[in-house]
């Protein structure tokens, strides 16, 4: 049986993504950073029929469509919507693959009668994509190139065997051939396909190379062309169906430690470990009981993860009975593999458990841990993030002690520029019995803090008779002493 191959062309893909979700009248266009300036990659009816084109630079475009409105281009937000659109087209034909960025190749060979022929399954496909508010363009064709070559120069239907014939008339890049082999083929006077299949094959080879003419024979079906679909992703999911209704905890988790295994070892050959695993009980009156799992790092190992399941089976309603139980991993991560040794310390399992088990009573985001911050400024020498969504990364690094304990600068009552020998602070009198430094800290100039305004702070370590470590600054620019820290 002779191939079909459908060439679904979507021009303006990364407009229309926007537009579904934002409708809006007027110029549009999508915009990415190109050559040292913003640029249209992406124009909508309107910005054309305004006189704009894609490849115009942002500012060029504003100056001839003042009322021109744009967004940056999201090159993964459109990749996930062209996936969506190629398990859309699998309503047609199973054999559906992504072509670029802004197209499908379908292959509807013993397909298309179920729809009543070729011209029914387009009108039916056209119709659902205006509906949807999507502007897109089909070539059907006997090669994956002919398709390719009348859905982007002359959109519609070769017959059967006519691939020749519907290409003859088309411009010489409609082969896929690289701009300069176009540019040089227009040259030399060789404007259509048909004219350059009259042409002799050897001076082709030898004035071209081996890339026009493999692509002239794609088109014309000498030379074959595989279509591959997207692979499916896998579902991380296992069932367990019982043939008497269980209701005691203790038969949950029994039944949870044979679910696991099984997920677990789905999970270790794909390499993925699970972030978030979800637990669905289904009752005999139909309704379901869920515990959700949210795990502090990746995990594929079943010994682990089935003590942290305990809280969430307790609190499970069983009803009249439960009689199916289904393991879901809802959110997997990449996990390399382990290196096997006599010797593997796990000394971060139990603190991973830990923030594990009270991350799912008061939240994972709850959970927090202080990280290093390339800063010389004592309040921007670290950040703060998720426990569960971080790892611990080096140490700090400062070129003199700092104090275990930082708080917002307060005032001294004390005089002069050298360490005072007495001062009060938080309504105590204290005697300064050793001061160390002084160290000058400068402000980052190219941040805006108002706590820097007044410049540069000499730092010193102020060890008091009364026992107290602080950390003191002087601000020369406005004369004054403030407590910045306390030492242990």
């Amino acid at each position: 049986m002779k191939k079909r191959i459908i060439s679904l062309w979507f021009p303006r893909l990364h407009s229309d993504r926007i537009l579904r979700r934002q409708p809006m009248t007027g110029p549009f266009a999508v915009t990415a950073h190109a050559q040292n300036t913003d640029r249209l990659l992406c124009v909508n009816q309107e910005a054309q029929s305004a006189g704009l084109e894609r490849g115009m630079s942002l500012s060029d475009a504003h100056a001839l469509c003042p009322s021109l409105r744009s967004e940056p281009h999201h090159p993964q937000a459109d990749q996930y919507f062209l996936s969506g659109l190629s398990r859309w087209a699998r309503r047609y034909c199973p054999w559906v693959a992504q072509d670029g960025g802004d197209g499908l190749l379908m292959d509807i060979t013993g397909s298309a009668h179920l729809f009543g022929g070729e011209e029914a399954m387009l009108n039916d496909l056209g119709h659902r994509l205006g509906h949807a508010r999507l502007n897109a363009r089909w070539g059907v064709a006997d090669t994956r190139g002919a398709a390719w070559a009348l859905a982007h120069y002359r959109p519609g239907i070769a017959a059967m065997g006519e691939t020749e014939h519907a290409l003859n008339t088309l411009p010489v890049a409609a082969l896929r051939i690289a701009p300069q082999e176009d540019v040089t083929l227009q040259r030399l006077g060789v404007k259509t396909i048909g004219q350059l299949t009259k042409l002799p094959r050897a001076t082709l080879g030898q004035r071209f190379g081996a890339s026009v003419l493999m692509r002239l024979d794609q088109a014309l079906g000498t030379h074959g062309e595989t279509i591959s679909p997207e692979a499916e992703a896998p579902v991380y999911a296992t069932r367990l169906t019982f043939p008497e209704p269980i209701g005691l905890s203790s038969d949950v988790m029994a039944a949870l430690e044979r679910l696991l295994p099984a997920l677990c070892a789905k999970l270790r050959d794909n390499q993925m470990g699970a972030r978030t695993m979800l637990l669905i009980c289904r009752r005999v009156d139909g309704q379901d009981q869920q515990v959700e799992l949210r795990l502090a790092r990746p995990l594929r190992d079943a010994a682990r993860i089935q003590p942290l399941f305990e809280r969430g089976v307790g609190t499970i309603d069983a009803g009249f009975g439960i009689d199916q139980l289904r393991l879901v991993a809802t959110q997997v991560e990449h996990l390399a593999v382990e290196q096997i040794a006599h010797h593997n310390p796990r000394s971060q399992d139990g603190l991973h458990d830990l923030i594990t088990r009270l991350g799912n009573r008061i939240g994972l985001d709850n959970i927090q841990r202080f990280l290093p911050a390339d800063s010389h400024i004592p309040e921007r020498s670290f950040k703060i993030a998720a426990a569960a969504w971080s790892e611990p990364s080096g140490t700090w690094v400062s070129p003199a002690p700092r104090p275990i304990r930082i708080f917002p600068p307060e005032g001294v009552a004390a005089s002069g520029n050298a360490p005072p020998k007495r001062f009060r602070w938080r309504r105590q009198s204290l005697a300064t019995a050793r001061a160390t430094g002084p160290e000058r800290i400068a402000p980052e100039w190219w941040l805006m803090d108002e706590n820097w305004r007044n410049g540069v702070r000499d730092y010193w370590r102020i060890e008091t008779q009364q026992g107290r470590r602080l950390w003191m600054f002087y601000t020369p620019q406005n004369p004054g002493w403030f407590v910045h820290g306390e030492f242990a």
